[in-house]
């Protein structure tokens, strides 16, 4: 137990370099990237659903003189997906590395009764989850791109289109997750941590 008691954690020896949001940076990736992905998702999504609904919309484009085509809305649709896919990889990385310097205000419960603890666990978990489901659908679209509906003129199934907007709702729910973390939890809060420590505002913030 002593022997345990003496190790020295890594945090322990970057602290120093940390500042008053337990961060060595001044403004937190992981919030930044999160939306990053959530926004390519959704433009992916967005843009299939428009190219599987062209023949409805052909009409108003070319009453507005658009010059669109159903390949260039699915072009969108595929593109936005795999930078999607790629750069979450960096969310969830980002994610980990700021939960390991989290330092959650003590006593506080979330909306739904959570510890900063327990929220933080579901957050990961659902990080790495809808990370393995963005990918798998990146795979998924890629097929219906290259093999199985390469010569028809819309790309994806509405099978496809359900599980994407799926997807958008519970990127939605996982997000409040996270928005608690900050909110209520002042995880990387600037403001929160030194109110929480006792210092004055006006004095130690330019």
């Amino acid at each position: 137990m002593s022997l345990i008691a003496s190790i020295s954690s890594p945090i322990n020896e970057i602290s120093d370099s940390l500042g008053a949001n337990d961060l060595p940076y001044a403004i937190p990736l992981h919030p930044n990237l999160v939306h990053l992905t959530i926004g390519l998702f959704a433009i992916g999504i967005a843009f299939d659903f428009a190219g599987a609904f062209y023949p409805l919309e052909k009409r108003v484009f070319r009453f507005l003189a658009l010059p669109v085509t159903r390949s260039g809305f699915h072009d969108v649709g595929w593109y936005n997906l795999v930078a999607c896919s790629g750069i979450t990889f960096f969310t969830v990385a980002a994610g980990f590395y700021e939960m390991l310097l989290a330092v959650p205000l003590p006593g506080i419960r979330s909306i739904i009764g959570q510890t900063a603890i327990d929220t933080m666990l579901w957050h990961a978990i659902g990080g790495v989850a809808i990370l393995l489901v963005i990918v798998a659908m990146t795979v998924w679209r890629g097929y219906q791109r290259f093999v199985w509906r390469k010569d028809l003129g819309r790309q994806v199934t509405w099978l496809y289109l359900l599980a994407g907007a799926s997807m958008l709702v519970l990127m939605g729910l996982h997000g409040s997750l996270g928005a608690w973390l900050a909110s209520d939890f002042g995880v990387h809060i600037t403001a929160d941590q030194l109110l929480a420590a006792g210092a004055d505002l006006n004095e130690v913030l330019p």
